[in-house]
């Protein structure tokens, strides 16, 4: 029976070391870090910033007023958001905190689109936080993180086709520095396999 005993609370004792361990692993995680620039044989160079308009959706697949759809301009994931009264607007379409598409968003008379899910309020002109989630749980995973807005983008009607203005070099960009990284953990960028 005592035997029992001591190999009861040693159990105990290894869970919640083990409940510790991933309570540190995980804060550990959402840590700031200081990461060294990469540098590989790989690494393109990067190309400057080119802004162009570019086809994003139809004129037909407008959203109806006070409401948003998403679309794909130079790569990028965009939202394209019609106030009440009909002016067109086009921000970034990953929501922060956590990026569920904003294009699932209300749009409202106040010139706001709101995060489905958290209930953050993002300004239609400008991108900045309005009002940082302000839902129950918006409260709990928003507490963790500042609040950060959406960039916007210029937007105009050309023919059957709105076109938004992106950086036509920036997911080349984004993608050179990713592909090198990948390459560099599995040992290749070097032009040598293992």
């Amino acid at each position: 029976l005592e035997q029992v005993k001591h190999r009861t609370i040693y159990l105990i004792t290894m869970m919640k070391a083990a409940v510790l361990a991933s309570l540190v692993g995980s804060a550990a995680a959402f840590a700031p870090s200081t990461q060294a620039p990469r540098t590989t044989a790989l690494n393109a160079k990067s190309k400057g910033a080119s802004l162009k308009y570019v086809p994003c959706i139809s004129t037909e697949d407008l959203p109806a007023p006070g409401s948003a759809t998403s679309g794909v301009a130079g790569g990028l994931a965009i939202c394209i958001a019609v106030d009440p009264k009909g002016a067109v607007y086009a921000l970034g379409d990953k929501c922060p905190p956590v990026n569920q598409p904003l294009s699932f968003g209300k749009v409202d008379t106040d010139g706001t689109i709101a995060d489905p899910v958290l209930g953050t309020k993002f300004s239609l002109k400008t991108g900045e936080v309005v009002q940082w989630c302000p839902s129950g749980l918006g409260k709990v995973i928003g507490g963790l993180f500042d609040p950060v807005g959406v960039p916007t983008y210029p937007v105009k009607a050309k023919g059957k086709t709105v076109e938004v203005q992106v950086d036509v070099n920036y997911k080349a960009n984004f993608e050179a520095e990713y592909w090198s990284g990948v390459l560099d953990a599995q040992g290749k960028a070097n032009g040598k396999y293992y």
